[in-house]
């Protein structure tokens, strides 16, 4: 991954260290593990643990999933892999060392294992991670472990599918690290599935020495007894979280507990952020978008259709529906994003006045607004339709033809001044071209069209959106910066559950079927076709409420994309959203609600990542007692995550960041000097106990094809299939068709 460090890059620094930190640690006599109050100030005794997490991978799709949770949040890692016979060898001075004053110094605040004993490690290795953990009060993520007396557990009373089951977040969970959670979640799939497996067990009796704590527990199969998912096992001085399921990036189960793990391991005490993140947007508001012709399985004016097709009514919202989206928005505490086509408003007027602009103009403060130019015009290269793809036309000399300055800067002054003469309230350094036009289109248009490049620049527009299936990270465009968004299976053209159902069979279905067949020529499996009547509740509304909830709970802002005709006739929009949020309600406590925000927060946000992700190689941190020390070069944007109480400069100090999931954390701005923050108490006190016996081996788990292969559900898939459903979700203009023949 591009944010992990180049581990072997840390091998000058490992090899300067003085080896024997344990054993030095052993002899200052810390305080027994856990959160106590620090030490005074300078005091030789305080351990200094450097934030970052090691994480030991063997490429299992569980600890690969941990390592990129940690990096999506920021967090710094050092990836050992297993299956690299160049890598270090993990011992007391990879560890740890000692400063020039004395103090000893962990290197690492968290680490991450496959499981208890990965077969990779060697007995002398597992021992110096115990001894490590012991000494550092550093914590230990077994990401998924067979249950065994080595982690505190009886054998396990069921080993199975998890799918359809509910597990409870115990109340232990939520005062360690996972205070985010209401109480309980259900996995994906139905009872009986390939989508999950896991073991339910119970604790050994607790010792003087040894206990195990449970964070989440299910109902054991055919019982009434309780067995565990997933705990804390503590072992004279050492903690392991023990985690009894397999699981990948993608599958809710684990999204909903992945912040947790990486809170858990690093105390609630680390660099990064996090956030859970949800925009939808509607564009071609005031607009008309062509309408999907069953009969011809195409879209009238907007595509080629088949001689004899019909012609199909465009769809625009009416009054009825902006008073459905106020009233909507209020019930359901979220708002919408508009992107509207002011210019389009005039070819809908009655009597000289638009119904639907008179509607608009009470409650415009009620929406976001984009400026998505004033007629939608297509602002790219040229096209030249003489071929099939299109291309972009040349002059004599073989020079791209671009739309020209004066048009597409017309189309965003217009629209702007059109709002304001409207009193539609914008932010005018945003700005959306209809279907991402003059932004480049692989293969046909690589580049910018550099008079979009010119107006973005002389207008001072500073966010624009791009089109995640096709550009899914942030870029320059130009003097702004780029925000992918996630296209989705609610087509442009549909406004009807029926429609939606046709279309969606006639992409996926086999010829066979009556479908386009493009799911044989892609090798992909093809769907049976659904039922125009039961389809769209029954199938497509739910794996589009998984596809977006899936995003929102992975720390990614970058917003959605519907159309307005998803806002009238039959509304497909709503029910969407609506099960995101009941869903992500049911799941999340209050502390933590979705961050529902506008175009621009999205990129601000975005931009945060990527800056952050560039930086972090610059910057260090450690925590010695209860003071948090992080350095680095100045104006540097460093992300932070720290315990509620926690203080700026001295225990007086203001309170650092902003409270969500139950913690604080914010961005800040490192200045000349290091920031230092001050915790209530001391996360890493260190501990005189012996180092527990470690189990040299692990028994192997179960998984299944579905853990180790899910993919995310919000790809696309390449080829002609995946054009197919990017012309469903964007509009056809930028694959197939010349502006002029399109409904809007």
């Amino acid at each position: 991954m591009a944010s992990r460090k180049v581990l072997l890059a840390l091998g000058t620094r490992l090899r300067a260290v003085i080896a024997g930190a344990v054993a030095a640690l052993m002899t200052v006599g810390l305080l027994s593990l856990g959160a106590v109050e620090a030490a005074p100030a300078g005091a030789a005794t305080a351990p200094r643990v450097d934030l970052g997490v090691l994480v030991v991978t063997d490429g299992n799709p569980w600890v690969q999933a941990i390592s990129q949770q940690l990096t999506s949040e920021g967090v710094p890692t050092t990836v050992v892999d297993l299956n690299n016979s160049g890598r270090p060898t993990i011992d007391s001075s990879f560890l740890s060392g000692t400063l020039p004053d004395g103090t000893p110094e962990g290197h690492f605040q968290g680490v991450v294992l496959s499981n208890d004993a990965p077969s990779g490690l060697s007995a002398a290795e597992l021992n110096a991670l115990s001894s490590y953990e012991t000494a550092f009060s550093v914590r230990q993520v077994d990401a998924y472990t067979y249950p065994t007396s080595n982690v505190g557990l009886n054998p396990p009373a069921y080993g199975g599918s998890l799918d359809g089951s509910t597990a409870k977040v115990t109340a232990a969970a939520k005062t360690g690290g996972f205070g985010y959670l209401s109480g309980s979640f259900s996995f994906q799939g139905t009872a009986g599935g390939s989508q999950s497996y896991g073991y339910l067990a119970q604790p050994l009796a607790s010792t003087s020495t040894a206990s195990f704590t449970p964070y989440l527990t299910e109902t054991i199969p055919g019982t009434s007894t309780t067995g565990t998912l997933a705990g804390v096992y503590s072992s004279s001085g050492r903690e392991q979280l023990v985690v009894g399921f397999g699981y990948n990036y993608y599958q809710l189960q684990y999204r909903y507990l992945a912040h947790g793990i990486a809170d858990w391991v690093t105390r609630g005490v680390h660099l990064g952020y996090w956030r859970n993140y949800l925009t939808a947007d509607a564009d071609d508001v005031f607009n008309a978008d062509a309408e999907w012709s069953q009969q011809g399985k195409c879209t009238p004016n907007d595509s080629t259709c088949p001689p004899g097709t019909p012609a199909t009514s465009p769809s625009r919202m009416n009054p009825a529906d902006v008073l459905n989206a106020v009233s909507w928005q209020t019930s359901h505490n979220f708002k919408l994003e508009f992107l509207y086509n002011g210019g389009a408003s005039s070819r809908f007027q009655v009597n000289g006045i638009d119904p639907l602009l008179t509607a608009f103009k009470p409650v415009a403060n009620s929406f976001w607004w984009v400026n998505h130019t004033y007629t939608h015009q297509w602002l790219g290269c040229v096209q030249d339709f003489t071929v099939t793809p299109w291309r972009c036309a040349t002059d004599s000399s073989g020079n791209t033809e671009w739309v020209d300055y004066n048009t597409i800067n017309g189309e965003i002054t217009s629209n702007t001044a059109w709002a304001k003469q409207n009193g539609i309230p914008i932010e005018a350094d945003e700005l959306a071209p209809g279907e991402y036009s003059g932004l480049r289109i692989l293969p046909q248009q690589p580049v910018d069209n550099p008079n979009l490049i010119q107006a973005i620049a002389n207008n001072g527009i500073k966010w624009v959106p791009l089109d995640a299936s096709r550009e899914p990270a942030m870029r320059p465009v130009g003097s702004a910066l780029g925000v992918p968004r996630h296209p989705i299976d609610v087509f442009y053209n549909v406004s009807t559950k029926a429609n939606e159902v046709s279309e969606y069979n006639w992409i996926y279905d086999s010829a066979a079927d009556g479908g386009s067949g493009l799911c044989t020529a892609a090798g992909t499996p093809c769907l049976a076709p659904l039922s125009l009547t039961t389809g769209w509740d029954s199938f497509i509304l739910p794996r589009q409420i998984t596809t977006m909830l899936t995003s929102v709970v992975q720390n990614d802002p970058r917003p959605f994309m519907f159309h307005q005709s998803n806002l009238t006739n039959d509304r497909l929009l709503y029910p969407v959203v609506n099960g995101v949020l009941s869903s992500y309600r049911s799941v999340f406590a209050a502390n933590t609600p979705i961050v529902n925000q506008r175009l621009s927060a999205a990129g601000a946000a975005l931009h945060s990542q990527d800056q952050w992700a560039q930086a972090s190689s610059t910057v260090s941190g450690y925590v010695q007692g209860s003071t948090v020390t992080i350095t680095g070069p100045s104006g540097t944007s460093v992300p932070v995550t720290v315990p509620n109480g926690t203080s700026v400069g001295t225990a007086r100090g203001a309170a650092f960041g902003s409270a969500y999931g139950g913690e604080m954390s914010a961005y800040t701005t490192l200045r000349s000097g290091a920031l230092t923050l001050v915790l209530k108490a001391a996360p890493y006190p260190g501990s005189t106990a012996s180092a527990p016996n470690t189990a040299a081996t692990s028994r192997t788990v179960t998984s299944t094809p579905t853990i180790n292969a899910v993919r995310n559900p919000g790809a696309l898939p390449s080829g002609k299939l995946g054009s197919a459903i990017l012309k469903a979700t964007s509009g056809p203009a930028a694959l197939t068709g010349p502006p002029s023949a399109r409904g809007k």
